[in-house]
């Protein structure tokens, strides 16, 4: 078992290989990140409820950008999280950070909701959730995807394909975009995952190929 499990390391360390960070430096990071969920979450929340002016500058361009609705959607969030878990020195501190980020950001989102607004998110705030309970795997999976080899490869390809179901709106024999900051969403998405020309070339062709074949099924939060 010991052997295996040694076999197994060797492997994941191949795909790619983890650097020291001190306890110390791990906490401060988790809390760093679990202090921006809670920042962003207020923010999301007040964007919910900004009632816009059009003669005030700033509203008119968050109007035109649709920030409240981008900032309740999944791909800035995406992308968010895939930072994270990238920049993180390995991949179990990629797990608990985006896992922190993810907690801060619904509990806060979620508290100001009942608080500020009113009423209970109920089913919305579930699913939120449910994706923060599994944003230690999903972590994991993006901090490998930036490595090397086939895994890393299927792995960023997934992720890619998740990106352009978030960005665009897909069907059979057609792609929209949702907007310019969705499309900035998805090129950061790919430039955070970049490795080298030839995986990209492969990823993101593969990526958006995988998207159409999954649009069908895919749920809108």
């Amino acid at each position: 078992m010991k052997q295996k499990t040694m076999m197994i390391k060797e492997k994941l360390r191949a795909i790619r290989a983890p650097k020291p960070l001190s306890p110390k430096r791990a906490a401060l990071s988790a809390l760093a990140v679990l202090l921006a969920g809670i920042a962003l979450g207020v923010f999301s929340k007040w964007l919910d409820d900004l009632a816009l002016d059009s003669t005030i500058w700033w509203h008119r361009i968050a109007e035109r950008l649709d920030l409240g609705n981008f900032f309740s959607d999944f791909a800035v969030w995406l992308l968010l999280a895939l930072i994270i878990a990238v920049f993180s020195r390995s991949a179990l501190q990629a797990a608990g950070n985006v896992f922190a980020f993810f907690a801060g950001m619904c509990a806060a989102y979620h508290l100001c909701t009942v608080w500020f607004s009113g009423f209970h998110p109920g089913s919305y705030m579930m699913i939120w959730y449910a994706i923060t309970l599994f944003s230690p795997v999903l972590a994991v999976c993006c901090w490998y995807a930036k490595g090397r080899g086939t895994a890393a490869l299927l792995l960023q390809t997934a992720i890619i394909a998740v990106l352009v179901l978030s960005c665009f709106s897909l069907g059979w024999i057609y792609v929209d975009l949702r907007g310019v900051l969705y499309l900035l969403a998805f090129l950061g998405g790919a430039a955070v995952l970049y490795s080298s020309p030839k995986q990209s070339l492969i990823s993101v062709p593969a990526g958006f190929l995988l998207a159409f074949l999954c649009s069908p099924l895919w749920p809108s939060l």
